[in-house]
């Protein structure tokens, strides 16, 4: 495939676009999505393209407008809800949580809700206590939910497209000190699956395994552990759910040392979840 590099933001702008273009059902609701692209512009020039009515800006009311998408799922469109910052999720888990996630249960399987929520996680900008937490690991814990975390332009491309088109409620996060990142991109279609993680380097002494914005730095300490002779593998989960488990193991098995590197509070987290797997699986 030809490939050309942009970045982390164009990436998932373009993934929108395409999915939009590709399918009338889609359209994109959440505070400052049209006109003003979000504040981190991820989504400037949408408006222009497909207009007021498939790029909606809403009230600064997030239970409201992601109970919106839920309802607006389940009669057969495909929204992706924008919440602006991820800890505004903590407005919007009675949606998620008890609606979107349960839907298809709860109907005997009848009904479906194919929706993604946009999200950021990560520390960045000065944001201060409100718009700095990482709360993936609470999604991840939740039956009838998927969770993708990219950490770079290809793979944020390939599993946003991925989300738009499952059946299924996908939490989609983006790290906001990713956005500016480059990296390379094909102008080619393609996908990227769910549940299979990637090897980002390859190595024989020990396993780095990194979600989201640590995979560059885990990257940047093979880097120097290579200086020293050390052999590092770095291993990117790219979904928490599904979760390549084998993928994990099996690096692990390989290296007989794994240290697992995620921006989420330490307790209860996606750290002590991924080690787990290893510990039971590889050791």
């Amino acid at each position: 495939m030809p490939e050309r590099e942009i970045t982390f933001a164009e990436a998932i702008r373009e993934a929108l676009a395409e999915e939009m273009r590709r399918d009338s059902r889609v359209f994109i609701v959440g505070e400052d999505v049209a006109e003003a692209g979000t504040p981190f512009k991820v989504l400037s020039g949408l408006v222009e393209e497909f207009g007021k009515d498939r790029v909606i800006d809403t009230p600064i009311s997030e239970p409201g407008f992601t109970g919106i998408g839920v309802g607006a799922a389940m009669t057969g469109v495909r929204p992706v809800v924008d919440i602006m910052f991820g800890d505004f999720l903590t407005l919007t888990m009675d949606q998620i949580v008890n609606q979107a996630a349960k839907v298809h249960y709860m109907s005997g399987g009848k009904m479906k809700v194919p929706i993604v929520f946009r999200t950021t996680l990560g520390a960045t900008r000065r944001s201060a206590a409100q718009h700095s937490q990482s709360l993936h690991a609470w999604v991840s814990h939740v039956p009838g939910l998927k969770v993708a975390i990219p950490s770079t332009p290809y793979d944020a491309k390939g599993l946003l497209k991925t989300a738009i088109r499952d059946d299924n409620p996908v939490v989609f996060f983006e790290d906001k000190l990713s956005y500016k990142l480059k990296g390379n991109v094909p102008a080619e279609e393609y996908t990227i699956p769910f549940g299979v993680a990637d090897i980002k380097r390859k190595g024989d002494d020990i396993t780095l395994v990194a979600t989201s914005s640590m995979v560059q730095v885990a990257l940047a300490a093979a880097e120097l552990l290579n200086g020293v002779g050390i052999s590092a593998e770095v291993i990117d989960p790219r979904t928490t759910f599904p979760l390549d488990k084998s993928a994990l193991i099996e690096s692990a098995k390989k290296t007989s040392r794994a240290i697992v590197i995620d921006e989420g509070y330490e307790r209860y987290g996606v750290t002590a979840e991924i080690a787990s797997v290893i510990a039971d699986g590889a050791f």
